[in-house]
């Protein structure tokens, strides 16, 4: 039984401890391994100081660093933070000032990159860089010690003692696109973590015999419970950087791969590949948005021995609902029922549950719910709500999440989604808050007015379009606008075209831009030429 993030890891050492444990590239790790490596960076940081709950922030590619520093952090008791790789410094110095980091884990090239923008970060005091790279060579960084990666961990060989943690302490903060602008850090508990692991791993019937590829980043729920799965169950974890969508059917094919996860827009890529036939795959899941029917039958077609998964999950609470696949030909668009050991109800505004085929907000209480938002009372405030039950005449109030999602109960209990009750947008599995992207937009000094909205995309999901005005008396295109925002967005929040408006954007009634005008005049830019 395990309690704490950390322990499956040394659970699993003790049963199987020549068992793989996680492979990346070339590298092999057995769990006595792995364990021995995961305590030694628990030792490196409480030597350097760290202390109980402190943050811990790992900005690299999937790699067995990145996994040792983040579960190092929770076993010494402090907090990891999992940062994109993809995201550009001025996001990352954001991420790492909102929630006061004391020690990033990054890359000499990151840190290059990175080191103009850690002025805004008052609380970092020391930054390990992993790799080669000598560190007279990396840029001097006020109050900020470095320390190459090698050296910090063999200062872990001598046994510290770690702070004391409990279940319900934190263990990890995961950053989500906010809807009114910059991210929000969804703050993540041991019991949170360890739930939603062993949950999933329930009904996926994980075992120490599976090898599972983890192709989304980390710092996704559903990009690091790939190795909270397999860790709990005692299987193999195998990290993949992939450059092309074949490269994951190779490594399902060198690897022996038995379960894959992928969002939509990588499922509509990977379908059509040439699949072997006695592929060793036994499960496929989906998160991040619907799986187009035509990609789930093609996968179908190519992976028959493949049982698939649709989940539907959010930050807040991990997963909600999974559709078993015994029930995808009878009810291929539904979300499902609620994973084990959650409980998802449809209500009203005023909190009383909805009949059957009645639309309302998909409500999740239980283990699952997260901590709530770092720093953050009003949001955390928004989004989670007390609900109250009566067990036995005692009167018990706990948090649910309020998920922003209309959807409707049949009458066998099983969920279907309407709509978002947002703005966010959903592309390439990432939700974007579309003030983000005009945020950039509205830096450059010629734009007057803009919006951002998500369009329908056959292969992203929703596709992000940005509509542009410029100021009285200046010139500005298209392709101009498109080569000044590139630097300071990464790659998946990149406008997939950018619209220069002859006129000011249309009002609502209260005198905000019409987004839904907007997202109505759009909604076919996709099926048309380009302009």
């Amino acid at each position: 039984m395990s309690d704490l993030i950390h322990e499956f890891i040394f659970n699993s050492a003790k049963r199987t401890p020549r068992a793989e444990a996680l492979v990346a590239g070339q590298r092999r790790l057995d769990y006595a391994t792995l364990a021995d490596a995961v305590r030694q960076v628990a030792n490196a940081l409480l030597s350097a100081g760290l202390g109980r709950g402190e943050r811990v922030a790992v900005y690299l590619e999937k790699n067995v660093e990145n996994v040792t520093a983040m579960f190092g952090a929770a076993a010494a008791g402090g907090v990891f933070v999992p940062v994109n790789p993809l995201l550009k410094p001025e996001q990352v110095a954001y991420i790492l000032a909102d929630c006061n980091v004391r020690v990033l884990v990054t890359s000499a090239d990151r840190l290059r990159l990175l080191a103009p923008a850690l002025s805004l970060c008052a609380d970092l005091k020391l930054a390990i860089v992993t790799g080669a790279a000598a560190i007279d060579t990396l840029p001097a960084i006020e109050a900020v010690a470095v320390q190459a990666w090698n050296g910090f961990a063999a200062s872990g060989e001598t046994l510290k003692r770690a702070h004391r943690v409990i279940d319900a302490d934190i263990a990890a903060i995961l950053y989500t696109s906010g809807s009114t602008g910059k991210p929000k850090g969804v703050v993540l508990s041991h019991r949170n973590m360890v739930a939603g692991a062993t949950s999933v791993a329930s009904y996926l019937e994980n075992t120490a015999s599976d090898r599972i590829l983890a192709v989304l980043p980390l710092s996704f729920d559903y990009g690091l419970s790939q190795l909270t799965t397999a860790f709990y169950a005692g299987a193999t974890a195998v990290l993949i950087n992939y450059l092309l969508p074949r490269d994951i059917v190779k490594a399902v094919v060198a690897e022996r791969i038995t379960g894959l996860a992928a969002v939509p827009p990588l499922w509509i890529q990977v379908a059509p590949l040439s699949w072997p036939a006695d592929c060793t795959l036994r499960y496929l899941t989906n998160s991040g948005g619907a799986m187009q029917r035509p990609t789930l039958d093609a996968l179908r077609r190519a992976l028959p021995n493949a049982r698939p998964f649709l989940m539907y999950g959010l930050t807040e609470a991990f997963r909600s609902t999974f559709l078993s696949p015994e029930q995808l030909d009878r009810r291929p668009d539904s979300m499902g029922k609620a994973i084990p050991n959650a409980e998802v109800v449809v209500l009203r505004p005023d909190g009383s549950e909805c009949d059957p085929g009645e639309a309302g907000e998909l409500v999740h209480r239980g283990a699952l719910v997260s901590l709530g938002y770092w720093n953050d009372r009003a949001k955390t405030a928004e989004r989670f709500k007390p609900v109250a039950s009566n067990h036995h005449g005692l009167p018990l109030t706990e948090m649910a999440v309020w998920s922003g999602d209309t959807v409707r109960k049949d009458e066998e209990g099983f969920l279907y989604f309407i709509s978002r009750n947002d703005e966010m947008i959903k592309t390439s599995g990432y939700r974007v808050s579309p003030s983000e992207v005009e945020e950039v937009v509205y830096a450059r000094e010629q734009i007057a007015e803009a919006a951002a909205i998500g369009v329908a995309h056959p292969t992203l999901g929703q596709a992000i379009v940005v509509i542009a005005f410029a100021r009285e008396g200046v010139a500005i295109d298209a392709d101009t606008l498109m080569a000044a925002c590139k630097p300071h967005l990464p790659a998946y929040m990149l406008p997939a075209r950018i619209v220069m408006s002859d006129t000011s954007l249309p009002r609502n009634p209260n005198g905000k831009i019409d987004r839904k005008l907007l997202s109505m005049q759009l909604e076919n830019i996709f099926m048309e030429p380009a302009q």
